[in-house]
């Protein structure tokens, strides 16, 4: 589990830190939150679903067949996917609310990509000369203000899906070389419900901005397919006792991209 600690000039002025070279950190989550704004991107390569939270529903990108399972990282930490998700690209560094409610920078003290040599010149400093937030980490936070920003747009528009009724289980199974798999708790995009949707709320969603996040969801749904050939990767490697490059290539899938960009365009 991270370990988050907030970023303060009496405990970080010394240390340095280097971006994250693989995706190892993520190998364990089934399902990552995405936000609206990155549906377009995502939605070419990795299968979406709204999942519930608490009493809300939020997209996600699905990334396994059974909890603690990531199929879209490789054994050595590359990822298999076109398109890395924006919760993962501020890795390692998160948001974190205070009392006062005001969201703090902080960094995971856990992740490996901390150096705490003073005399280090390796990766990047915390802090400037003056004391204040070196570029590096001021481009950080701006992206992880920005997706929490959009994070907040995002519930509002699944908020509005909800009240038209446009959300409904997603009873999904998926081929794998074992068989077909269950996955439980997601849901999807409602399409007969929304063809039959009448004019007035169609047009309060188109204005609102919800159109888009209906359509990448359907859009998205082309890619399920993927986790089982994913799966069969997996267990061919396990198989293998693969403990070398792997002679499947991340190309096969999809192609790379780099892994750290604070860019919504990434």
């Amino acid at each position: 589990m991270p370990h988050y600690q907030p970023i303060t000039h009496t405990d970080f002025a010394h240390r340095r830190w280097k971006p994250f070279d693989h995706d190892r950190f993520a190998a364990t989550e089934a399902i990552v939150p995405l936000v609206a704004q990155e549906l377009a991107k995502a939605c070419h390569s990795l299968p979406i679903a709204f999942i519930r939270q608490q009493d809300y529903f939020i997209p996600a990108a699905v990334q396994g067949l059974q909890p603690g399972q990531n199929l879209f990282v490789a054994p050595d930490g590359r990822w298999l996917g076109g398109y890395i998700p924006a919760a993962y690209r501020g890795y390692p560094f998160a948001l974190a609310q205070a009392d006062n409610d005001q969201l703090v920078l902080c960094v995971d003290d856990d992740s490996g990509l901390l150096i705490d040599d003073p005399d280090s010149d390796e990766g990047e400093p915390f802090f400037d000369a003056d004391g204040q937030p070196a570029e590096a980490v001021r481009q950080v936070l701006d992206f992880l203000e920005k997706v929490a920003a959009d994070r907040q747009r995002t519930e509002r528009l699944c908020a509005l899906l909800a009240e038209h009724a446009l959300i409904q289980p997603w009873p999904l199974t998926v081929k794998t070389a074992d068989g077909e798999r269950p996955v439980q708790g997601l849901h999807r995009i409602d399409e007969a419900a929304l063809s039959a949707l009448p004019t007035v709320p169609f047009e309060t969603l188109r204005q609102a901005g919800a159109l888009p996040l209906i359509y990448c969801q359907l859009l998205s749904m082309q890619h399920i397919a993927l986790l089982g050939k994913l799966a069969e990767y997996h267990a061919k490697l396990a198989d293998h006792h693969a403990k070398a490059q792997p002679a499947l290539d991340a190309h096969v899938f999809f192609g790379t991209e780099d892994s750290l960009s604070f860019d919504w365009d990434a």
